[in-house]
């Protein structure tokens, strides 16, 4: 099968990260005999450095041309001082909104060779640990009216407007409980019901999708109260839907239950099969250019590339499988380093998962 593929290789340790998973893509179409037509795109600091754009309407359009979008960071502090709307991560608020990339997936897994590599040493992590955070993408306080202004006693006004309609909150709400289905059938909505009246709308229609899913258990946590039963007992969640900003602190917290903010992928999908695919990571510029990056995030992206947006479940085991291996063989990048494992940088570990596909 043939398919077509927007790839943004983005700022910082983006490059060699995405080198890393396309290499691994590469390996996946010749066992596999796919094809996968690559546009590398500009976005993000190095588009503003050459186009004084941070999203060009060359890279948006040939996004919405292809099947789906990689991309491996944007942002820096060389350019931390420019004006809002000419940042770098305003290149991913302009994809995600003219994507329609109203859902995004970031699965957290403890894999059991990384138990270790836990930040939270008081945590138990005997148990399976395997969480999908569904973060609604496209409203909310990030899309919602925002400005300043003067007051006449209190100096500037800054605000940000947090906006949900019942369609936004109905379409995120049937994603989680369709994915929940296919995994152990409960939902957790996160909200802050007592306080926003936003969230009480979430609330309403989230508990009135529930009734057409009567096999899927809900459950409702306020988002203060959640970020603490992430640490106490991570194990007692499986499908978390939220806003757009508690999704974004959520899903953060709930990488250092993995041991590694390098090992989380995500999904932003749109209405169909089209996707965009990124590690939550950022640019990390420290350590760009020194072979230090850890690779697996982007490249357990492209898995889910395989699976959400080309229906190649087969292939995407296939992924997931040959990280696994790679774990349980001690490899590691230096962010899950471990007595007694094998250092390896950026592109050994690339070679290392291409290498074990089959």
């Amino acid at each position: 099968m043939d398919f077509k593929l927007a790839v943004i290789p983005g700022d910082g340790i983006g490059p060699e990260i995405v080198a890393q998973a396309l290499k691994v893509l590469e390996r996946v179409g010749s066992v596999f005999g796919h094809n996968f037509s690559i546009k590398e795109l500009l976005a993000g600091g190095c588009a503003i450095d050459a186009v004084g754009e941070p999203l060009p309407e060359e890279t948006l359009r040939e996004c919405k041309n292809s099947d789906a979008v990689l991309l491996g960071a944007v942002g820096g502090v060389k350019w931390d001082n420019l004006p809002g709307d000419k940042r770098p991560e305003k290149a991913l608020l302009g994809l995600r909104g003219e994507l329609g990339l109203y859902a995004n997936l970031r699965p957290a897994v403890v894999y059991e060779e990384l138990k270790d590599a836990c930040l939270i040493k008081t945590m138990d992590t005997s148990d399976n640990i395997d969480i999908m955070v569904v973060r609604e993408l496209t409203g909310g306080i990030y899309f919602g009216e925002r400005g300043r202004k003067m007051t006449e006693d209190m100096g500037e006004l800054a605000f940000d407007t947090e906006v949900y309609t019942t369609l936004e909150i109905e379409r995120i709400a049937r994603m989680a409980f369709d994915i929940a289905r296919k995994r152990k059938s409960k939902v957790t909505s996160v909200d802050k019901a007592n306080i926003l009246e936003s969230s009480r709308l979430w609330r309403e229609v989230v508990e009135k999708v529930a009734k057409d899913y009567p096999d899927v258990e809900l459950n409702h946590l306020y988002v203060d109260n959640a970020a603490m039963q992430l640490i106490r007992d991570p194990s007692q969640f499986d499908v978390i839907v939220t806003t757009n900003m508690f999704g974004d602190i959520l899903s953060d917290e709930a990488s250092m239950i993995t041991g590694s903010i390098g090992m989380l992928p995500s999904a932003s999908l749109a209405e169909g099969n089209f996707g965009l695919y990124e590690p939550i990571h950022g640019s990390a510029p420290d350590i760009a250019g020194q072979d230090k990056a850890n690779p697996l995030a982007t490249i357990l992206s492209v898995a889910m590339m395989l699976r959400y947006s080309f229906n190649l479940s087969k292939e995407a085991d296939a992924v997931e499988k040959a990280v696994e291996k790679a774990l349980k063989e001690g490899y590691r990048t230096g962010d899950i380093m471990s007595p007694g494992k094998i250092l390896v940088g950026t592109e050994k570990m690339g070679d290392i998962i291409a290498g074990l596909i089959e």
